[in-house]
């Protein structure tokens, strides 16, 4: 992992563990430019708002605000995204894609690298481990999260 990627995963990291102090679950991303700077950030609140579209990307996505183009801009998330939001990162041309860990959830950004954007997978020990002992103490919730 480079100091750049470390840096970017640190603030999604962050945004995850404050969505899991909120009662929430414990997803965080950011968005971050081409020169590294930081757009966005957010956490999944779906629990938290009660509006299940309110997901870590898209969350940092909004906070984002408009751009002109997203090409040249990272999408950093803990943990591999569902399809709603590889469909986000794929629908506005998001260049790069950086996840904390897939060990828990193997979402779609296998996809996404089919469909060209540069897709790095950190296995994080850190972020696995937020996201396994949250399934163990709230399956419930996990599981109305990913849809079964």
């Amino acid at each position: 992992m480079t100091d750049a990627d470390a840096m970017m995963l640190a603030v999604a990291l962050e945004e995850a563990r404050a969505g899991l102090a909120e009662g929430g679950i414990p997803i965080g991303a950011a968005l971050f430019g081409p020169d590294g700077v930081l757009l966005g950030r957010g956490h999944n609140r779906r629990v938290q708002d009660g509006d299940p579209s309110v997901h870590a990307e898209t969350a940092a996505f909004r906070a984002a605000g408009r751009l002109r183009g997203y090409g040249r801009t990272t999408m950093v998330t803990t943990l591999s995204p569902c399809w709603y939001c590889s469909g986000l990162v794929r629908q506005f041309g998001i260049g790069r894609l950086l996840v904390g860990e897939a060990r828990t959830f193997h979402g779609g950004h296998d996809w996404l690298a089919e469909h060209g954007v540069a897709v790095t997978v950190l296995d994080d020990a850190r972020c696995a481990a937020l996201m396994r002992d949250f399934i163990a103490t709230r399956p419930e919730l996990w599981y109305e999260d990913i849809g079964q």
